[in-house]
């Protein structure tokens, strides 16, 4: 099986750290990190301060926030959604998944995040999974614009 583990240099746009504007929930973000920790927040203007932050930055801050109650129901689809406007909305981006065939994506990590990724092969690999379905969310939709010219 064809498989792209680690989403560092020519996958890094893959990764949640990757410099892309997003628009969500009213605000844009520079990076998707940003825009998925500023959820944890409950208040609008707590969600504010993300909007200019780095990567490490949101993840370092976003380990401090007052949780959202209800943060272990939504974040899965909290990170889904983000990363479809991700893609979304920058059509460059979309293309270079969309290069990525059919092609098994697996963030493979260091740092212990067996959650959202995988540490030696062994985790959930939640954000893999999430850009497989929007890649094919992005496939069938290509292919209907195609059939409708």
């Amino acid at each position: 099986m064809n498989k792209i583990d680690s989403f560092r240099d020519e996958y890094f746009f893959l990764s949640n750290f990757y410099a892309a504007p997003v628009f969500y929930d009213g605000l844009i973000y520079q990076n998707n990190e940003a825009a998925f920790q500023a959820q944890k927040c409950i208040e609008k203007k707590d969600r504010e301060a993300f909007t200019t932050m780095n990567p490490s930055e949101a993840k370092h801050v976003g380990r401090k926030v007052d949780l959202r109650k209800d943060w272990e129901k939504v974040k899965v689809s909290l990170m889904s959604e983000i990363v479809r406007a991700k893609f979304e909305q920058n059509p460059e981006l979309a293309d270079k998944l969309l290069a990525t065939g059919e092609t098994y994506l697996e963030e493979g990590n260091t740092w212990g995040d067996r959650i959202w990724g995988t540490v030696n092969g062994q985790g959930a690999n939640r954000l893999g999974i999430i850009l497989m379905e929007i890649r094919e969310e992005l496939k069938e939709k290509r292919t209907e614009e195609m059939e409708n010219l």
